[in-house]
């Protein structure tokens, strides 16, 4: 299937080979979109570097996509808005925006969280989707519906964390929990422009970032090794399985599809069942 030819989607935080970011995008190249790769290229902690944007461009476009790559860090609101500038100059449109930016490596009980720990969480992950989000909105405004009546996609990636509390990530927490009250506010005010904007909740993923949450919560809730920690999160799955990035880019490929158009507001949790909320 070829769905998405033609069509531009921007990613954030899409830069780092094997995150969830990547995965959304190679889903989308598979078929057809061209695909704007954006990350924080600095390569600290949790951030891309020059060497990773370079491995993710050249799998997608083996994959046939074409590429454009914007460095964005998107709590700056300048950047956000360059962003959604330079693939509209490459391409003349942008149709999907995926907020998927995010820091998940602050883990520290809540008596040990500072104000910056907070800060730090809240920029990226919910500022930043305000951020783009506004700036993906404006340029879908200005370009009117398309052939399937939809001016443009907002796609946020959530988490299980939007649905339920964890321990010791409470930035995290109410960073996704605040991602989905966003999701749902701007579906009802963008709804007119033709604008659908929803927000996927996938359980844990094992991505780069995943694997040190499961360093982390192993250790936490006493487990012999990751790898007990990991057959505990099996068993207590429904389909007997974490979730795969593959998973999460699916349901962005379904919400943006001509098969979602009558879809906004929603945050579709995509668990195995293991989220219900």
């Amino acid at each position: 299937m070829r769905r998405f030819g033609g069509k531009v989607v921007i990613v954030t935080g899409s830069g780092r080979p094997r995150g969830l970011g990547q995965a959304i995008l190679q889903r989308f190249a598979d078929e057809g979109a061209h695909c704007v790769v954006s990350d924080v290229s600095s390569g600290g902690e949790g951030l891309a570097s020059s060497a990773d944007m370079a491995e993710v461009v050249a799998d997608l476009e083996q994959r046939g996509a074409q590429v454009l790559v914007q460095p964005c860090d998107v709590a700056k609101e300048a950047e956000c808005e360059a962003l959604v500038a330079a693939a509209v100059a490459r391409f003349g449109w942008i149709d999907v925006m995926v907020n998927n930016a995010g820091i998940g490596f602050v883990m520290k009980p809540l008596l040990e969280t500072s104000g910056d720990d907070w800060d730090r969480v809240l920029d990226v992950n919910l500022k930043g989707a305000f951020l783009a989000s506004r700036a993906a909105a404006r340029q879908f405004i200005a370009q009117g519906p398309g052939e399937d009546g939809i001016a443009g996609r907002i796609i946020n990636i959530a988490s299980q964390a939007a649905k339920s509390g964890f321990p010791h990530m409470a930035p995290y927490t109410a960073s996704k929990h605040g991602m989905v009250g966003l999701t749902r506010s701007n579906a009802v005010e963008l709804g007119p422009h033709r604008i659908t904007v929803n927000a996927v909740c996938p359980n844990h993923v094992t991505t780069g970032l995943g694997a040190a949450q499961n360093e982390y919560f192993s250790k936490l809730l006493g487990f012999a090794s990751v790898d007990a920690y990991l057959a505990n999160m099996r068993a207590k799955n429904p389909l007997g399985r974490p979730g795969l990035a593959s998973d999460t880019a699916a349901a962005c490929a379904w919400l943006a599809s001509s098969d979602a158009v009558y879809v906004t507001g929603e945050a579709l949790n995509v668990s195995g069942g293991e989220e219900v909320h």
